[in-house]
């Protein structure tokens, strides 16, 4: 176990099941960032007051796998507020089910981007 600790709020944290899992008994990464996506979801509501898209994901890479059983917990760090844009950096950390250590599996960079009722970008309301 490494002395390294997540970064940012806990978020959401979920366990990896059998049906997102490969043969090998290793989880989609498509699954990991789905959760990621939520998470970023998530904290980017809360703080534009409203609906939000992702725009995009920079640098994702994947350290370690996610096991079946292994509980996922997303952490979220407002990075940048922009005029209708939210940066944030999201990290995903894994429970070992067999040894209940966490150990990093992934990070990357969200952009959310604040909409109105019709779909629109909207400014992001000052805190």
């Amino acid at each position: 176990m490494t002395d390294a600790k997540p970064n940012g709020a806990l978020t959401l944290r979920t366990v990896a099941m059998p049906a997102d899992a490969n043969p090998a008994g290793d989880i989609f990464g498509g699954w990991v960032m789905a959760q990621m996506d939520l998470a970023s979801g998530i904290t980017a509501s809360e703080r534009a007051k409203g609906r939000v898209v992702t725009a995009a994901v920079k640098e994702m890479a994947f350290a370690l796998p996610v096991k079946i059983g292994d509980t996922l917990s997303v952490f979220t760090t407002i990075e940048a507020v922009g005029r209708t844009s939210i940066t944030l950096s999201v990290e995903a950390w894994a429970t070992r089910a067999r040894y209940n250590n966490m150990e990093q599996v992934t990070a990357a960079t969200f952009i959310m981007v604040a909409l109105d009722e019709t779909g629109k970008p909207k400014p992001v309301p000052a805190e």
